[in-house]
Formats: C-alpha cells, structure tokens, sequence
C-alpha cells in the first residue's frame, strides 16, 4: 500500500501542502480551525511525519530546520548583546530555536547572509556593523534573511532605527539646557570628518540654533564597539590644545561609558562642566553615575518587526526587499542635567 504523504494529507484538508507543514511545525499563526481540521486529516490518512513528536521528523516532512540563525558582531557590546537576546526569545515565542553567530568584519557578515555559512537554518536575522551594498554587490541571499539595524541594504528586507531623528533630538536637549560647544565623540581616525545620520543629526540640530560645529570638538577612536576606545577618545580630546566643550555627544552607550570615566579621572565634573549623552538605550546607562541620557531606538519594535518580516519571507512572501523604520524616544538622566 501507497505510504500517505503531505499532499494526501493537504488535499483531504482542502489547504496547501505549506499549511500542513506549518501545523506539523507547530507554527502559532495557524488558526485553530484549520489546525483541528489538518489534525483530522492526518489522523484519516494515517499519515506518519517519522517520529510524530519529533523536530527531526517535522523537518524532515517540511523541508524545514525550524531553526533560525541570530548573527552578530560580537558580544561583548551591550547593544548586540541585548538584542541577540531578545531575537532569541521572541523567535522562541514563534516556535523557532536558534542558533547564534558570530560574525568577524565584513567578510563574515557577506558570508553568513549569502548563505556560505548559516546552511543549517531556515533564515537568518543579521545585526550588522560592517555589511553594506557594494559587499554584497548586488547577491540575492539564499534563504529568507532580514537586516536589523544598520543601513539599508538593497537586496535585504531591513529593519532602520531612526538614527538622524535621535540625534536631533538629543542634541536639541543638550541646547535647552544651555550648551553651547558640544564635541562630537564618534569612531574614525584622528583629523577626519564624522560621516552618517547620526553625525547629520547632530549638525542639523546646531544649525537651528545657528551655531557651527567646531571640526576641533571631534574626539576620534579606531573602534564604537569597546569602553575603552570612548575613554581613548576623550583623553585624545583633552589633551589637544583648543577651545573648551560643555557637552560630549557619543555615538552609543558604550562609547560614552568610557567618556565618562575619561572625564572623571580628570577632574571634570558631569553634569557641572560637561554633559554627556550616548545611543541606544543599553541596561548599564541607567547605572552608571552619573546616569547616562540615551536614546532610546525601541529595540523591543525593532526586534518584533524583524521576526515578523522573517516569518512572512518564510511562509512564501517573494516580493522586493522592505524598510522598516521604528522610531526614537530620549531617557534623559542625570549626565545631561541644565547648565
């Protein structure tokens, strides 16, 4: 006698063969009526997915791992730390297991999106510090993939945090409250121009209050991912012969961490003399001390947007690539107090 296979199942259902999958896979976005309807099916047919309960056997009868890639940077910034995370535990709520990924420089990042070496998962979800269009160059991934953070990627649904409205806007606080010479602390080689919505942020908000930005008041590190390159940078800043400063806008949390400890160890009182803000909303913000004024860029949407475009590009969505844009909201904290 003919084995029953998907298709018998899918036909006496009267659903797709995909449907049955998703039911065997135990996915939450079938509805209960068409889940006890595909239940009924099986049973009828007496269709065997291997080991009924088994992952391995629903993989098997799918196609599918049931199994997502989470690729990073690395670990040891809060901000990738965090949302690594919290992609894990949201993909959980959506049945998936994970796997995560370390992904060094570029190269790793172009290689675990193309597929060379996330074979092993149904999809992959990069939060990517180095991937950009012309290291993709124009290569379709192989597998449903979406880009959290970072720029846009042509050929990769995205998901965006609004980084030139968070810089406005936290740059705009700093001037109520009266600053006037905030530097800009941010991660390039000494002597070169700040570039990215977060610098042009940063710029528009001077310019409504028509004051230009002083190229002096840039303090530059090799690297935005470490404690210690903000704390480098602020000594280098120090050091300089030049006008003084009364803020330090920094491109993250981290990086203002280790400006704030710069500052300390030199005597510079924060709020009094110098204020200071960061990005990103990371847990040690709120601990440091003083407390570190942030912008928030709602990781917790960004997250949930990225999973959900990951389980449409899944469940058969082939269309072009998407931007998803979350927005910003400012914690201000005690390092960024009035004048």
């Amino acid at each position: 006698m003919k084995r029953p296979t998907l298709a018998d199942v899918a036909a006496l259902a009267g659903v797709s063969a995909k449907t049955v999958s998703n039911v065997l896979l135990g996915r939450p976005h079938v509805s209960a009526a068409t889940r006890a309807k595909v239940q009924a099916a099986i049973e009828q047919v007496g269709y065997e997915a291997g080991h009924a309960t088994s992952q391995a056997g629903r993989g098997l009868a799918s196609g599918r791992t049931g199994r997502i890639a989470v690729v990073v940077p690395n670990l040891y910034q809060p901000y990738f730390a965090e949302n690594a995370e919290r992609l894990i535990l949201a993909l959980a709520e959506r049945g998936f297991t994970s796997t995560l990924r370390i992904a060094h420089g570029g190269a790793g990042e172009r290689d675990a999106v193309l597929g060379l070496t996330t074979t092993d998962v149904d999809g992959v979800i990069i939060c990517p510090h180095h991937l950009t269009d012309e290291l993709l160059a124009g290569a379709v991934p192989r597998r449903p993939t979406v880009a959290l953070g970072g720029g846009p990627i042509k050929t990769l649904d995205c998901v965006l945090m609004g980084e030139y409205a968070g810089f406005v806007a936290i740059t705009r606080h700093l001037l109520a409250t009266g600053r006037r010479r905030p530097a800009f602390v941010w991660n390039g080689p000494v002597g070169a121009v700040p570039t990215g919505d977060r610098y042009a942020g940063f710029l528009a908000a001077l310019a409504e209050y028509g004051i230009e930005h002083d190229p002096s008041l840039v303090a530059n590190s090799s690297d935005w991912d470490r404690r210690a390159t903000g704390y480098e940078a602020m000594v280098g800043l120090l050091r300089r012969s030049g006008p003084e400063f009364d803020a330090a806008v920094c491109v993250n949390d981290t990086m203002a961490v280790g400006v704030l400890k710069a500052l300390h160890t030199h005597g510079i009182r924060v709020p009094e003399d110098v204020a200071v803000t960061g990005f990103d909303d990371t847990d040690e913000g709120e601990f440091t001390i003083p407390s570190l004024s942030s912008v928030s860029p709602d990781q917790g949407s960004m997250v949930a947007a990225a999973v959900r475009l990951l389980i449409e590009r899944l469940d058969g969505y082939d269309g072009e690539a998407r931007q998803v844009h979350t927005g910003t909201h400012l914690l201000i904290r005690d390092s960024s107090a009035s004048a």
